[in-house]
């Protein structure tokens, strides 16, 4: 984990910031995520997930705290004199060297295509299309591992357990995302929670029978239903909704339950 003191006490670049509006769980005006609301204010950071600079060496000018995810960013002065921030991996710091390449030295940070990376390496931000930009192993503290690379696809076991196909030519980055201890992080108090813009939940168990389908009985009762419900009967917890027959399904070699 990158201690507090290890991260830059400075504003983030104003040019790579910008202010987005909260929905607090509403489309058109209707709640349509519960218990979403309030929060403080957090300019967003522009983080670059594709890193699409080949051949361009960059400096790492900081490591800085993000509000608006798990992880750490780090900002990246390139020899060309561009700005971008891009997750910071763990044990990256003020002053190393990165750099896009195609076959790039590995390093922790560096950024290249599967098909250049020895097997058994921890990787993160991967592809799944090559060229869209960074899907997979974003969090903080998680990082995927390249099992093999044969017949134009690498085999990742990501963070889930689930070990997948990924064409070849899509980029990823060596290393573990930085701030591995994040969820060990206990919020003390409600308060804490509403400034992130979590709202407070009340047990379906402790409403009445008109109020949602585990309500009502005498004292405390089990919910007497063979699985739980949402409040509008739907089946909650447990339930796949992964699509049957979905496109790539194919890529799945083993799935994470």
């Amino acid at each position: 984990m990158i201690k507090s003191e290890f991260l830059a006490k400075k504003r983030p670049e104003k040019a790579l910031t910008f202010g987005r509006g909260k929905k607090s769980g509403r489309a058109a005006g209707k709640i349509s995520v519960r218990h979403i609301g309030g929060g403080a204010k957090q300019l967003y950071r522009l983080i670059d997930w594709g890193q699409d600079k080949i051949n361009v060496p960059a400096k790492v000018a900081a490591i800085e705290y993000d509000p608006n995810r798990s992880a750490h960013i780090a900002l990246l002065h390139y020899n060309d004199g561009e700005k971008r921030y891009i997750l910071s991996p763990e044990g990256m710091k003020a002053g190393d060297e990165v750099i896009t390449a195609v076959k790039a030295p590995i390093k922790i940070g560096n950024r290249m295509i599967l098909k250049n990376i020895p097997a058994g390496t921890n990787i993160y931000n991967i592809e799944m299309i090559p060229n869209k930009g960074g899907q997979l192993a974003k969090t903080a503290g998680s990082a995927a591992i390249l099992k093999a690379v044969e017949s134009g696809f690498a085999q990742v076991a990501l963070p889930s357990g689930e070990i997948r196909m990924i064409p070849e030519a899509a980029w990823a980055t060596i290393g573990q995302v930085s701030n591995p201890e994040y969820r060990m992080v206990k919020l003390g108090k409600a308060g804490r929670s509403r400034w992130l813009g979590v709202r407070p939940a009340v047990r379906g168990s402790a409403m009445n029978p008109v109020d949602h389908p585990h309500g009502g009985g005498e004292g405390r009762q089990p919910i007497g239903l063979k699985h739980p419900k949402t409040p509008w009967g739907k089946p909650a917890m447990g339930k796949k909704t992964r699509k049957k027959g979905k496109l790539s399904e194919k890529f799945i070699i083993k799935h994470r339950r």
